[in-house]
């Protein structure tokens, strides 16, 4: 989804996200948007290394 945007589509999103919170915001925006993303990320690392644990216990078993 997010492949299709493009260089101009993603300079038109920003533009208008700093129309509409302004250049004090977007800094304290970006920042909570990339915390959210690590743990995102981070969660879903665990959820697959749970998974592999456990296809590994069942394949000794």
């Amino acid at each position: 989804m997010l492949s299709n945007i493009g260089v101009p589509g993603l300079i038109l999103i920003l533009v208008i996200a700093l129309v509409i919170f302004g250049p004090a915001k977007l800094p304290e925006i970006g920042k909570a948007f990339g915390s959210s993303l690590k743990e995102f990320k981070k969660a879903a690392g665990d959820l697959m290394s749970d998974d592999n644990k456990n296809k590994e216990d069942q394949k000794h078993k």
